[in-house]
C-alpha cells in the first residue's frame, strides 16, 4: 500500500496546479520530465521535496505540489463506464455508514471509483466484494483501484459477472453468504431485481444503497423495497454542489455547479422474519395510479 505522508518518492502521484487552478497530475520517475506549453518540471526537482512544495516550470510558470486527494484521482481516472462523482460517493460511505471492517457487496464496478471509496472506508480488515460483468470495464477498475493504493488491495475481491440472482443464492464460487453483509450498493440499471438477493445477503441492521439516474428509476426502487415487506422505510434523496466566489467583500455563488448526477436510496434490513408494518402515511392523490384526478365515480 503506498504511503502517503513524507516527501515525495519515486512512484508517487503528484497533482501540480498552476496559478490559474490547472491540474496535472504526473507520476514520478527518476530522469524523466514533465512537459507543458509553459516549459517543463525535472521530476528529479520533485522528488524529495515535501508535499505543498512550489516549483517553477521553464517557462516561468509556478506550480504548487500536492499529492491528489481522492476525489481529484477519481475524476480524472482512466475510464470505461461513468465514475460515481465525488459528492455522491462521499454521500454514500457517509450516510450509507460504511465502516472500517464492514463487508460489503458492490454491483457494478464500473471504472472503479466507487470501489476506492469504499475499500478506503473499509480498510485492510473489512471486504468488498464487487461484481462487474464486463470483462473490459472490470479490467479498466482493477488498473484504477490499483494504480490509487499501490497494488491489489488485500480487502477487495473483484468478480467478472453478473451479480448473483433475486433468489440471494450465492454464485457457488465464493459468492454473497447469507446474512453475511453489512451493505450492499447497487450501481446498475435494474437495482430493484436485486432487492431479493441484498434481503438474503445483509444481516439484521444493514442497509441496502442503491444509485440510479432517473425518476422512473428511483420510483422502482423504491416501489420495490417497500413492497419486499423486509426493509424499513427507504429515504431517497439527490445532492447538488455549488462552489462559492469568496474574495474581500465579493461572497457570491459560482456560475457553475454540479447538479444533477443520480438519485440515492437507502433501507434498513429488518431482522429475519419480521415485516414492516404499514406505513401510516397517505400518499399524493393518483400517485398509485399514475393520474392526479380521480376518474370513477367511487369517489363522488
Amino acid at each position: 500500500m503506498i504511503d502517503r505522508r513524507g516527501p515525495f518518492r519515486p512512484g508517487d502521484q503528484v497533482q501540480l496546479t498552476d496559478e490559474k487552478g490547472r491540474r496535472h497530475r504526473l507520476v514520478l520517475a527518476e530522469g524523466r520530465s514533465f512537459h507543458t506549453h509553459r516549459g517543463s518540471i525535472a521530476h528529479d526537482d520533485l522528488i524529495g521535496q515535501q508535499e505543498g512544495s512550489v516549483v517553477r516550470a521553464s517557462g516561468g510558470t509556478w506550480y504548487v505540489a500536492l499529492r491528489p486527494l481522492l476525489a481529484d484521482y477519481t475524476v480524472s481516472m482512466a475510464r470505461g463506464a461513468t465514475v460515481v462523482y465525488p459528492k455522491d460517493a462521499a454521500q454514500i460511505v457517509g450516510l450509507a455508514d460504511v465502516f472500517p471492517g464492514a463487508r460489503v457487496v458492490e454491483a457494478g464496478a464500473g471504472s472503479g471509483a466507487l470501489s476506492c471509496w469504499l475499500l478506503r472506508a473499509v480498510g485492510e480488515a473489512g471486504l468488498l466484494l464487487s461484481y462487474e460483468r464486463r470483462a473490459d470495464f472490470a479490467d479498466v477498475a482493477r488498473s484504477n483501484v490499483e494504480a490509487y493504493f499501490g497494488g491489489p488491495h488485500p480487502a477487495w475481491r473483484l468478480v467478472v459477472g453478473d451479480l448473483p440472482g433475486s433468489d440471494g443464492a450465492g454464485d457457488g464460487d465464493g459468492g454473497p453468504a447469507a446474512h453475511d453483509f453489512d451493505r450492499v450498493v447497487l450501481d446498475m440499471l435494474a437495482p430493484w431485481e436485486h432487492v431479493a438477493g441484498a434481503a438474503t445477503w445483509l444481516a439484521p441492521g444493514g442497509l441496502i444503497c442503491g444509485y440510479v439516474a432517473t425518476t422512473t428509476q428511483l420510483s422502482r426502487l423504491v416501489e420495490a423495497l417497500r413492497g419486499h415487506g423486509g426493509f424499513d422505510e427507504p429515504a431517497a434523496w439527490e445532492s447538488i454542489q455549488r462552489g462559492w466566489h469568496v474574495e474581500g467583500l465579493a461572497v457570491r455563488p459560482e456560475h457553475r455547479m454540479v447538479g444533477h448526477t443520480g438519485f440515492l436510496v437507502t433501507a434498513r434490513r429488518l431482522a429475519c422474519g419480521v415485516t414492516a408494518p404499514p406505513r401510516r402515511r397517505r400518499p399524493a392523490k393518483g400517485a398509485l395510479h399514475g393520474t392526479g384526478s380521480d376518474s370513477s365515480d367511487d369517489s363522488k
